[in-house]
């Protein structure tokens, strides 16, 4: 976390500039009943042991206490974080001391550990790259796991270390006089080396920024490319994890719809890591260590923002999802939706006063609503459950869903509306509820905590305002002797209309497996792309350069069915041979715009006189703003480029001309997948 709210504020509005697409949607009418589709089939990532997480910061003296450490066990706190944001890139643990900062009594690292280990939480530490040195961080190492034998197995290479200047703000500290991001990765490959070295079982990790944020996509200096690639492309053979932050900035409803962004994000991130990582590149994994909002932090907004995304990064398989922070301090006090906001980013009160003393939190420790939205996601998602899609056809309502190893299934269902409540019929897919009262846990606005019962049905529920609310469902019937799960598929000779899906077999149930069906996610509904006795299948009918994400169920000759393997997310190509090709370059980025040059190539044997380039954005926030060298049109998502009177004649065998345009986006930029050239889908160059 940075070390001044102010600076943070200034940044995400930074970030988020040029934010004109994909703004709040209208809320229907609220006496309509939302629907809200639950599809068991429709695999997504298993809940790990270390999902949900907080951070710990050394200006907190009751980071190791008995009554701080009890608490976030109640929540079911399962990773804490340490030193604390910006301040691990000052902190010296050997002396506990972090010049220019505070440092709380009852803070060191022994201390830190003794409550990790009374909350049952794993630890994930900081190693100072700011002012520290590999051998700093090699000793702190041989110090955790040789001489204590603490087992402290995550490590992460510094904080928000593109924030030391380079890209021209600065909040962290670097004493390195070359503050390039390929500087930063060359001694991420020393502090691996050097730590490895003492325990080679520790798991060490890299910064990167999140898809979508400042400063994705810029490239300073002499850096071969931006931070993510240039990171990736010189640590990535010596990393383990990759450590990214999410701060969605803007009001209470911005911060709320702006999770839509969260598939995208790590769809971008792990394409990243794939292409520049290097070989093995499929064993790096992510974590969120810090998210908080800018409106509403200790209020219904912070509570909704924390279990929409935490559920969001874990279905998209982030092993971890950390809190800014536990305790923190108040600040800027205001109202929202009735309830005083303390402007904290601690989710504990730390029961202290505005400067003027005329308003004061309520007594230290006590809980604010993200504490008890942590609590809720304990209550939803546990270690083992497999989240499974689930969505709705109100803007103002999410949903999310696990299948537990027992057969129950819990819904987390999310209202955003500050204002209404939303009566919801929920209808399931692979799963029949038991014809009985489902255990329902409640946080409503300005609850003291979470209210536990039994009461009305599996498909019908009226969700409060600005509330949270989780049905715990027991299975119509006995799920023994069905077949287990196939395992994870992988995607291999994809082309732009076909792939050949394959997978580990299934362990037969009480009846031999008859066939295996693979069905694409379309949303929250499954769409069977074809079934087999084997473990391999090539579908067809594709479309090119879009994203599928599928699985693959067993059924068996019985006719029970297993639970859904793991997801296979892949992304078709372009034609090897087409009459037209485009190459797209993003030429100049900084952070929420870009320079754009599209190339439009004929490879056909005719002339082309006068022609119409078309693409469809993969999502509603991205826009071209402006262009030249041709006619520029963009309704929806869908762009219309049309040419002018000097470049409407393309020769033939390679004829070409080049336009251009200013691009704008406001969330992840993922790129345009196919292009159509007088309607026929071009070569991707």
């Amino acid at each position: 976390m940075r070390r001044t709210t102010a600076f943070a504020a200034s940044l995400l509005l930074l970030a988020t500039a040029l934010s004109t697409v994909g703004g709040p949607v209208a809320a229907a009418d609220p006496t309509d009943p939302v629907t809200v589709t639950v599809n068991t089939r429709a695999g997504l990532a298993t809940v790990p042991e270390t999902a949900l997480g907080v951070n710990h910061a050394i200006w907190d003296s009751q980071l190791g206490s008995a009554e701080t450490s009890d608490l976030l066990k109640a929540a079911g706190v399962k990773m804490l974080r340490y030193p604390g944001g910006s301040y691990a890139d000052i902190y010296h643990w050997e002396t506990h001391t972090a010049p220019g900062g505070y440092v709380a009594p009852n803070t060191d690292f022994d201390t830190f550990m003794a409550g990790a280990r009374r909350v049952g939480a794993q630890p994930m530490i900081i190693a100072n790259y700011g002012t520290g040195t590999p051998a700093e961080a090699a000793a702190w190492v041989r110090y955790a796991n040789v001489t204590k034998g603490y087992g402290a197995k995550w490590w992460t290479v510094g904080n928000e270390n593109y924030g030391n200047g380079h890209y021209g703000s600065a909040w962290e500290a670097d004493d390195h006089p070359d503050k390039s991001a390929a500087q930063y990765a060359r001694l991420v490959v020393e502090y691996a080396d050097a730590m490895k070295a003492v325990d080679p079982s520790i798991k060490v990790g890299a910064v990167l920024t999140m898809p979508g944020n400042w400063p994705d996509g810029i490239t300073a200096g002499s850096d071969p490319g931006p931070w993510n690639q240039t990171v990736l492309s010189l640590a990535g053979p010596k990393i383990d994890f990759v450590d990214v932050h999410w701060y969605p900035g803007g009001n209470a409803a911005d911060s709320l719809a702006r999770t839509n962004h969260l598939p995208d994000a790590a769809w971008l991130l792990r394409q990243q890591i794939a292409r520049y990582a290097g070989p093995g590149a499929d064993r790096i994994g992510i974590s969120f260590t810090e998210l908080n909002v800018d409106a509403g932090r200790t209020t219904a907004p912070g509570a909704l923002f924390l279990a929409d995304a935490y559920s969001g990064l874990l279905e998209q398989g982030v092993f971890t999802v950390q809190w800014w922070n536990v305790h923190n301090g108040i600040g800027t006090v205001s109202e929202v939706a009735g309830q005083t906001d303390y402007g904290d980013f601690g989710m504990l009160s730390s029961g202290n006063c505005t400067s003027d003393g005329e308003v004061c939190q309520p007594a230290f420790n006590t809980p604010f609503a993200p504490y008890h939205a942590l609590s809720m996601m304990n209550l939803f998602a546990r270690p083992g459950d497999q989240l499974v899609r689930a969505g709705t056809d109100e803007p103002l309502v999410a949903a999310h869903a696990v299948r537990r190893p027992d057969g129950s299934v819990a819904v987390l269902l999310l209202n955003k509306d500050p204002d209404n409540a939303h009566p919801v019929a929920l209808d399931y897919a692979g799963f029949t509820p038991a014809d009985e009262a489902p255990t329902v846990h409640t946080l409503a606005n300005g609850a003291t905590g979470i209210s536990t019962g039994r009461s009305g049905s599996a498909t019908v529920r009226t969700l409060p305002p600005y509330s949270l609310t989780t049905l715990v469902l027991r299975p119509a019937g006995s799920s023994a002797g069905r077949p287990g799960a196939p395992g994870r598929p992988t995607a291999g000779a994809v082309t732009d209309r076909a792939a050949t899906i394959s997978w580990p077999a299934a362990t037969p149930g009480a009846s031999p497996i008859a066939k295996y069906e693979v069905h694409r996610q379309y949303g929250a509904v499954s769409e069977q792309l074809g079934e087999t006795a084997g473990t391999s299948l090539t579908v067809g009918n594709l479309e090119p350069g879009a994203r599928y994400t599928v699985n693959v169920l067993a059924r068996d000759t019985a006719g029970r069915v297993s639970w859904s393997s793991p997801p296979l997310t892949f992304a078709t190509g372009s034609p090897a041979e087409s009459s037209c090709a485009v190459r797209f370059n993003d030429d100049n980025d900084w952070g929420n715009g870009y320079v754009a040059n599209v190339e439009v190539i004929n490879t056909g044997a005719k002339a082309v006189d006068g022609w119409t380039l078309t693409w469809t954005w993969p999502t509603a926030w991205q826009q071209v703003s402006s262009g030249w060298s041709a006619t520029w049109d963009q309704q929806g998502r869908n762009v219309r480029v049309t040419p002018t009177a000097d470049n409407r004649r393309l020769a033939a065998d390679g004829g070409s001309t080049t336009v251009g345009f200013v691009g704008a986006y406001s969330g992840p930029n993922v790129p345009p997948g196919a292009f159509r050239l007088n309607g026929t889908v071009c070569t991707l160059r």
